[in-house]
């Protein structure tokens, strides 16, 4: 009876190592599955918003292709039809201090059709290594009203700082549910090299960010000591800044009638300044939008990009979106270095440009500063806010949310419809 009770509990022992061992083999397995997978998916603008869009994802694949797949409708799943199109885009290796990930890749989509819906997947081209299917849509051949969203210093770490910036992001689209883009303006991580926290800033938000353009601002915490090698792999953004700028971190594009230009106040200013008049002169847009993150009008002002705010008076720019003071701010209109409206009546016929920082979208608040002779409106709620921006016509209405959906401010621009004659 004794050896027939030790062979019975040597049996359950056994038994218990090989359901331990097939555990263990098969979590390495899922783990090895998973990795496969892209992750951090984004898609942005980068040529025609009508004609084209872009997409950005990593892997931990090296040698991986880079391939999406794109089919007219939404939600279609029949990837073997001949109407998918198929687009082949770049690999490159990450040099990543946290070993999260091995490489960037990305693709662009072209020949698209205006005003369309798009199914698509992004991957290696092997059977499980392709993204969950995601939409979106291009802008539509005559775009005469939209609304885009605006955020800035997501800047977290933990994931939990991450839960913080995603659920900003969904009441943001609960409020603004047809927004066409979103606007971000700087510091979207505390650590660039951080690469764990950037998978963190893309999943919270995943349900916006592989359908929605995500069109980010370089800050100073994205790059440091004229580095941002790892805020340039998240991102397939235009190529038409300043030509010794970091390459994704000054640009501009057209949508709709609205011309939006993005700058860098982290590095290359002068030339950056130069390349700026000839943006701004080669425009014919009626709107003109700015976004940068240490903003020359915001809790306090930053004097060393003073050159730029000469041109954005020269050209008469509308709006200039900021980040990096984690409060919130809003200028009255000021042109030449002086208030010219009463900040209640909207801004009519370009009589002053509009600054405005929208607080922070993640966990970090800063005291507010000292009020300014420019302050219209500035406070510290410590709340993640958010901004929903509507062009429509000759109006764009600028309305500024908590993340409890209360709107804490609003004001109006408004101009005629013809176009800024070129100069020259």
């Amino acid at each position: 009876m004794a050896d027939l009770k030790i062979r019975k509990d040597m049996l359950a022992l056994l038994v218990c190592c090989a359901l331990l061992i097939v555990g263990a083999v098969g979590m390495e397995w899922l783990k090895a599955e998973k990795e496969k997978k892209p992750i951090a998916i984004v898609t942005t603008f980068k040529d025609d918003p009508k004609t084209s869009r872009a997409f950005t994802w990593h892997t931990q694949n090296g040698q991986a292709a880079a391939i999406v797949q794109i089919v007219e409708g939404e939600n279609a799943a029949d990837w073997e039809s001949a109407k998918v199109m198929t687009f082949t885009g770049t690999t490159e290796a990450l040099d990543s201090e946290a070993n999260v990930v091995q490489a960037a890749h990305k693709a662009e989509a072209t020949g698209l059709e205006p005003g369309t819906t798009y199914t698509y997947r992004v991957g290696s081209g092997k059977e499980k290594e392709w993204s969950d299917k995601a939409t979106f849509k291009t802008e539509a051949a005559q775009e005469e009203a939209f609304t885009f969203i605006n955020v800035t210093d997501s800047q977290g770490i933990t994931e939990q700082d991450f839960e913080l910036w995603g659920n900003t992001m969904d009441q943001a689209f609960a409020t603004f549910p047809d927004s066409a883009f979103i606007v971000h303006n700087g510091d979207l991580t505390e650590e660039p090299a951080d690469e764990q926290a950037w998978t963190h800033l893309f999943a919270k938000a995943s349900k916006w960010v592989t359908r929605i353009p995500f069109m980010p601002v370089t800050g100073n915490h994205d790059e440091v000591d004229g580095e941002a090698g790892h805020f340039v792999s998240h991102f397939n953004l235009p190529v038409n800044g300043e030509e010794d700028s970091i390459e994704g971190t000054n640009y501009s594009f057209d949508y709709a009638n609205v011309h939006f230009v993005f700058l860098n106040t982290e590095s290359n200013i002068k030339k950056q300044t130069k390349w700026l008049r000839s943006d701004l002169e080669n425009s014919s847009q009626p709107w003109t939008v700015v976004a940068v993150h240490q903003g020359p009008y915001g809790g306090n002002t930053n004097k060393k990009v003073k050159d730029w705010t000469e041109l954005f008076d020269e050209f008469k720019v509308d709006l200039v979106l900021q980040g990096h003071n984690h409060e919130y701010s809003r200028s009255y209109p000021i042109r030449d270095g002086k208030v010219v409206g009463d900040g209640e009546s909207a801004v009519n016929n370009r009589e002053g440009t509009v600054y405005v920082v929208t607080n922070a979208s993640g966990q970090k608040f800063n005291e507010k500063k000292e009020d300014q002779f420019y302050h219209k409106v500035h406070f510290q709620n410590e709340k993640q806010m958010f901004a929903g921006i509507t062009v429509d016509g000759t109006t764009l209405t600028y309305q500024a949310y908590d993340v409890d959906g209360l709107m804490l401010d609003e004001f109006v621009l408004q101009h005629g419809l013809e176009l800024k004659h070129k100069v020259g």
